[in-house]
């Protein structure tokens, strides 16, 4: 069964907005390039650039816990390295987080903006080659927008694909078709391939309207009472890598076998 990539998403921030990508490179276990590249501490997070791993988003300013984020639209500019954050339409900050200088500018802001939720000074964190992933594991997540529509189901309105923060939104795919992927190869474009290797479990970050920042919604609980479960999309790993856009099929390895045995 064939779907087709509808939209390609990076987050260069964690918990701040999404940026969207017309195209993008997919590499053998990486995530998708620049994704989730930096992230702001919140308190001491025990975050060694020298050394990075894996850590809890709770280390880290997340819509989970802090919905205000969602009131701001950032931007990143990789070829300065500057991240523009506006909030009510007007500029707020600008820093180029490659120095110093342009970190403190965002770290002074975080530091007004989100004062009363933190835990200690506001940090910028990263380290070549890392992602604050929600996962240790280097993947790319995939939305199934029939999935979505499902959910819209259940609440009785609109829900906004962006809630679920991922990088590959797909249709052409039944509802929770993607969870029937699991262990299995999907390609992804003409030459990427990837291995569906996890569901991806909600938290409380869906429940914010990426628009407004208010909390307005209870989509884990929801799909808990509705499915007994509380999953939405897959991560899944790439084992070949390859340019992919928007408008590429995405096929699973199965389909392709079958079609060829003209099944």
């Amino acid at each position: 069964m064939t779907a087709t990539i509808r939209a390609i998403y990076r987050y260069p921030v964690k918990g701040l907005s999404a940026e969207c990508l017309p195209a993008a490179a997919l590499e053998p276990r990486a995530t998708l390039m620049g994704d989730r590249r930096y992230a702001i501490e919140n308190g001491p997070s025990g975050f060694d650039a020298a050394a990075p791993a894996y850590l809890p988003k709770q280390r880290f300013l997340m819509l989970m816990k802090n919905e205000r984020l969602a009131r701001l639209d950032t931007s990143f500019i990789d070829t300065t390295g500057t991240l523009v954050i506006r909030e009510s339409g007007r500029e707020a900050a600008r820093g180029d987080l490659h120095t110093q200088p342009g970190r403190a500018a965002i770290e002074e802001f975080f530091a007004r903006f989100c004062g009363d939720e933190l835990r200690g000074p506001p940090k910028v964190l990263a380290a070549p080659g890392h992602s604050f992933s929600d996962v240790a594991r280097k993947v790319v997540s995939i939305i199934n927008l029939a999935s979505v529509a499902a959910v819209e189901g259940m609440v009785g309105g609109r829900v906004d694909p962006l809630r679920f923060r991922g990088n590959i939104y797909v249709a052409g795919w039944p509802a929770w078709h993607e969870f029937d992927l699991l262990g299995g190869e999907i390609a992804i474009g003409p030459h990427a391939r990837a291995k569906v290797v996890k569901r991806i479990v909600r938290c409380a970050a869906t429940n914010v309207d990426p628009a407004t920042g208010i909390r307005d919604l209870a989509i884990p609980h929801t799909l808990m009472r509705n499915l007994g479960h509380a999953d939405c999309g897959v991560y899944a790993e790439v084992i070949a890598g390859g340019d992919v856009a928007a408008g590429d099929a995405i096929v699973a390895s199965s389909d392709v076998i079958a079609a060829a045995e003209g099944r």
